[in-house]
């Protein structure tokens, strides 16, 4: 698929096993850009990925790093651009939604959902911008979720870090800006996507509701959330900065 700018590009993506991670990671393959993918725990679905990419004609690496490690993601980038020559994008997909009430979470709670959501976005933030300064060219991509800008019940610690991944990506936009850097928040609305059933209670009667409320009437896709990423980081969203892009069928519209 032809999408200016993005033949040729090296873009590091988080969480790529699965859901919106693969659908971003293979989206950018299809675009002709190279991929550095990452995954928890799970090394054969990642090098899964990794094989289908390098199926499309461009090279993947795919590595199992935890992404509040911040050795090693930096040792990942450091490859990264040791083998592949360079990194231009970086998406960041990682991200736990416990459902619990807020009087329920403990500080260690509280301290995993922030290290995991907004931690990992910090660490990979640091890891690659002083490689796009160098080359005045970056994208930095933030899976911030509806929880960014609309809290929902027994998400305290979910909604925090949200909030927070569009404050950095904000930060980044303004501090940024001047060395050829983007940064963007995206939120997915409800999408047809495997999930954690502890996470999302009464999933089945939540999906009816939302099918028959949002202006859409359907769920979304891993794939067009991928397609506002592709969007973001080629060059034609190249003067959109600082943004949060709602991708939910019409589910909220600010």
């Amino acid at each position: 698929m032809e999408v200016p700018g993005l033949k040729g590009r090296v873009a590091v993506i988080t969480a790529a096993g699965q859901n919106i991670g693969k659908a971003v990671a293979l989206a950018f393959a299809r675009a002709g850009a190279h991929i550095v993918i990452t995954g928890g725990s799970d090394a054969a679905k990642i090098e899964a990925v990794a094989g289908e990419a390098r199926s499309l004609g461009v090279e993947a690496i795919a590595s199992v790093c935890d992404g509040t490690d911040e050795a090693a993601m930096n040792a990942l980038i450091g490859r990264a651009v040791a083998e592949l020559g360079r990194v231009d994008i970086a998406v960041s997909c990682v991200g736990i939604r416990p459902h619990q009430p807020i009087d329920e979470i403990t500080l260690r709670d509280w301290q995993k959902v922030i290290d995991t959501n907004l931690g990992s976005a910090f660490i990979l933030t640091q890891a690659v911008l002083p490689h796009m300064r160098r080359r005045k060219f970056g994208r930095l991509l933030y899976m911030a979720g509806t929880d960014a800008l609309f809290p929902l019940a027994n998400r305290a610690h979910v909604v925090a870090a949200k909030h927070g991944m569009h404050g950095l990506a904000k930060a980044v936009a303004l501090e940024c800006g001047p060395d050829g850097v983007t940064a963007n928040s995206i939120a997915p609305g409800w999408l047809d996507t495997d999930r954690n059933a502890a996470w999302y209670p009464d999933l089945a009667e939540t999906y009816e509701h939302v099918k028959a409320t949002v202006p859409l009437r359907t769920l979304g896709t891993a794939e067009d959330v991928a397609n506002a990423c592709l969007y973001l980081a080629s060059d034609m969203g190249k003067f959109v900065t600082g943004h949060l892009l709602h991708v939910n069928g019409g589910e909220f519209m600010v």
